[in-house]
């Protein structure tokens, strides 16, 4: 935590370095209102402090492979508000490319929103002041027939420290439980939150 102060400040004075992290969840009464929350991996600009969607994001599994993943989507409070997937990508504990695709969300597991000030002061994707940190669990079809689980987790400047900043994934039996963390100063592995009023989507 003490990294993205240090990077909000960089960030303020036009050289920027930051990282936008997550927390846990379960769809309660952020949809009270029937907003919707969209969910992304993002590149970030560390010259400009900007967020963008399209980045990407890795995570390992016990033996040390590794699956890589683009994505963006929403969800609401139910199976059929959830939209959005991305590309794939899964190597062997040696780096080898062991295959690729696209995957689908198809359903909402659970969504919990957590407090937090978004670090960065440029948003290409939405309105800054919807950025929220989180955690979000949705269930997700590869295009090679496999399902599994994916865990979006966005922490922001004062989330708790518990929170952890990047995506993990379930593919049929493998769990990409380790998420790779993110590193200063270098894109990937972050994710974002924007909790959206139902006239936005």
């Amino acid at each position: 935590m003490k990294d993205l102060v240090v990077s909000r400040r960089q960030v303020l004075k036009g050289a920027g370095a930051f990282g936008v992290l997550g927390a846990l969840g379960i769809p309660t009464t952020v949809f009270a209102d029937d907003s919707k929350v969209r969910w992304d991996i993002i590149r970030v600009n560390f010259a400009t402090g900007t967020l963008s969607a399209g980045g990407m994001a890795s995570a390992d599994a016990v033996d040390g492979s590794r699956i890589t993943l683009t994505g963006s989507g929403t969800f609401g409070s139910g199976d059929d508000e959830v939209t959005g997937g991305g590309t794939w990508w899964t190597f062997n504990s040696t780096g080898t490319q062991t295959g690729t695709g696209t995957y689908k969300a198809t359903g909402l597991v659970s969504w919990t929103p957590a407090p937090g000030t978004p670090p960065l002061p440029n948003d290409n994707i939405g309105v800054r002041a919807e950025e929220s940190a989180g955690l979000a669990v949705l269930r997700i079809r590869y295009s090679d027939g496999s399902r599994g689980e994916l865990i979006v987790s966005c922490t922001l400047v004062g989330s708790p420290a518990a929170i952890f900043e990047g995506i993990t994934a379930t593919k049929g039996f493998v769990d990409y439980w380790n998420r790779e963390k993110p590193v200063p100063l270098v894109d990937g592995n972050r994710t974002n939150f924007h909790v959206m009023p139902s006239s936005e989507d």
